[in-house]
Parts: C-alpha cells; sequence; structure tokens
C-alpha cells in the first residue's frame, strides 16, 4: 500500500511532456494526454526497458527499444512484441500538485 506521491506541480507537465516517479521501489511515468494525467509503469513488459524517452502518438507511447506500443490511458498493449499489459496507477492533482499512488493491493481507496 502506497500514499499518494508528488509527482511535479501541475504547470511543470504541460500536455504532451512526460515526468517520472518511484513508488515503493515500482518505477511510475506520468504522462499529460491533451490536459489529463494517466500514470503507468515504466517498464516495457516485453524486456523490462523503461517506456519513457520513447515517441508518444496521442495516447500511446512507443517502446523506444524494440517498438511495443502501449497505451497511456489504459496500460493495453497495442502490438508486439509485448502481449503483456502495463500496470495503470491512480493519478490526482491537489493543491496544484500531480501526485500518483499504487493501489493495486489496497482494500479501499480515500
Amino acid at each position: 500500500m502506497s500514499g499518494w506521491i508528488d509527482v511535479a506541480p501541475v504547470e511543470d507537465l504541460p500536455p504532451g511532456s512526460s515526468k517520472t516517479t518511484d513508488v515503493d521501489g515500482v518505477p511510475i511515468a506520468v504522462f499529460n494526454v491533451d490536459g489529463t494525467c494517466y500514470a503507468i509503469e515504466d517498464r516495457c513488459t516485453h524486456d523490462g526497458g523503461v517506456l519513457t524517452g520513447g515517441e508518444v502518438q496521442g495516447d500511446v507511447v512507443v517502446c523506444p527499444r524494440h517498438g511495443a506500443r502501449f497505451c497511456i490511458r489504459t496500460g493495453k498493449a497495442m502490438s508486439p512484441p509485448a502481449y503483456e499489459d502495463v500496470p495503470t496507477f491512480d493519478v490526482r492533482i491537489d493543491s496544484g500538485i500531480v501526485q500518483v499512488r499504487d493501489s493495486r493491493w489496497d482494500d479501499e481507496a480515500d
């Protein structure tokens, strides 16, 4: 279980940009897609390489190593060589700060 982790002031994450952070040892990439922030694990399910640094095409990030494509909104793997989705994470804006948390093992959200 993890509480909310500050990523950046909202003005530092304009549309089309991304930031990374770490939550309990899990690398998380936060992307601003058309004014809405989404967070996915910053690790390709094909070979474990980072996804940040890959080309972003709308709401899709392309793994810079082997070209696997993932939906930033849902984490869905969209093309080989990846067949497994990447985990997604909760995102909120609190007092002008973009925050994320890993709630995969929480019993209830706050």
